[in-house]
């Protein structure tokens, strides 16, 4: 059984919509005829392909056209495009919805029953937090019962919108949301006409040591691999920094008078951080754009790369206290580590207590930033930037009024 609703909710449409105008020239062009005139060849002198002469004819051949991806839907206007958001209740789903009610766009959210933070939001909750949207109540985990919630609505869809992810990182969870109910979602959405899939991942992939980066990757090959074998299919794979939340967890703490906790010297790495409002933003921006189409897109925040240490003297200062730090040791966590890896093999259900320990240790050790390809190093300056809102910002205002809205739930650390 399925539940769908619809909320309308009237707001301007944004007039600042890009268009572009792309240009193919091939041999079919009539202007193209007497550019290289030939004699014909007498049939009874046979032709010897020298080196020399490949060289000559590759380099007057020409080229065969260029495929360019069907781009229909993105000639309509924002209203008639159908877009389907699922993970539309998740941090960055929300806001993401949010962002394509203020543009215009015709959007169908698919949420559960229970949503939020430990499942704390009912129906109602939900309703009001995706208004202008028609929220559509189901289960992306379940194929059967999401085609049977879509069914019900009888509509088509241009575009697919991802933001789902693990609720914790754990070694199930992470194959069950990052694979398999995005794979759900793409399997429905294409059944209804969807021809366009924008996929919110994670910078930290390009360097795959946990199960929620192994289980993205999976999907985002069988992504790439699918628009590669259907021309009329396309793809946006969103790969951000840090967000502002995933930063936050001591702010309240250090007010309080607590030492900022930070591991070695809190400059083992750094990132970009992005707030979820600048992300939304260049997600819708993938919806239209041609220009991010079958493309994998890091993205970062505005400003320079900032180190744990660095972060930690931001918000001492805004506080005006002097700065105390808590340095702890990056081999405690190694230790521990290789505890719960030998604990798991007698005792398999503290799996995910032991992929917890890894993710800590990446997330203390690994820089959120893009990853040279010919120096093997993270490279802030090869990370774009996008949007406007700063992280000392944020700290601001989560010190006027707390971390409301913002809360890490399953996902804190400290």
């Amino acid at each position: 059984m399925s539940l769908c609703y619809t909320s309308i909710f009237i707001s301007p449409h944004s007039l600042n919509h890009q268009k572009s105008l792309s240009l193919t020239f091939s041999s079919d062009s009539p202007h193209f005829i007497n550019l290289f005139p030939f004699k014909p060849w007498k049939p009874h002198h046979p032709i010897k392909l020298t080196a020399e002469r490949f060289k000559l004819f590759a380099s007057v051949t020409p080229a065969p056209p260029v495929e360019t991806a069907p781009s229909s839907y993105r000639t309509k206007s924002p209203k008639d495009v159908n877009v389907l958001v699922v993970g539309s209740t998740g941090y960055i789903g929300k806001f993401v919805v949010t962002e394509l009610v203020k543009r215009g766009f015709n959007i169908t959210a698919i949420a559960r029953e229970r949503s939020g933070i430990r499942a704390s939001f009912d129906k109602d909750q939900t309703l009001a937090q995706l208004r202008g949207a028609n929220v559509c109540f189901s289960d992306v985990t379940n194929l059967d019962a999401l085609e049977e919630s879509l069914n019900s609505l009888r509509n088509s869809f241009d575009v697919v919108v991802s933001c789902l992810a693990s609720r914790n990182g754990g070694v199930k969870d992470s194959w069950k949301i990052d694979y398999e109910a995005t794979k759900n979602s793409l399997v429905a959405g294409r059944k209804r006409g969807a021809s366009h899939f924008v996929l919110l991942s994670a910078i930290c992939v390009q360097k795959p040591l946990l199960e929620f980066q192994h289980a993205k990757l999976k999907f985002e090959a069988e992504l790439m691999k699918l628009a590669e074998e259907d021309d009329g299919f396309t793809y946006s794979i969103v790969r951000p920094t840090a967000f502002f939340k995933s930063l936050g967890g001591q702010v309240e703490l250090v007010k309080d008078g607590k030492p900022y906790v930070m591991f070695g010297d809190g400059r083992l790495c750094a990132c970009k951080p992005i707030s979820e409002a600048d992300l939304a933003s260049f997600i819708v921006d993938c919806v239209l754009s041609e220009d991010k189409i079958n493309k994998v897109l890091p993205i970062g925040g505005p400003g320079k790369a900032l180190t744990p240490l660095e972060q930690g003297e931001m918000l001492f200062r805004l506080l005006g206290k002097e700065p105390k730090f808590l340095k702890v040791p990056i081999g405690i966590m190694d230790f521990a580590i290789g505890v719960l890896d030998f604990l798991v093999k007698i005792f398999p259900s503290l799996e995910d207590a032991a992929e917890f320990g890894k993710i800590g240790r990446y997330y203390a050790a690994e820089s959120m930033l893009l990853l040279d390809p010919e120096t093997g190093e993270y490279s802030a300056e090869m990370t774009p930037s996008y949007g406007n809102d700063t992280l000392e910002e944020f700290f601001a205002r989560v010190l006027r009024e707390g971390m409301a809205g913002q809360e890490l739930g399953e996902q804190n650390i400290f």
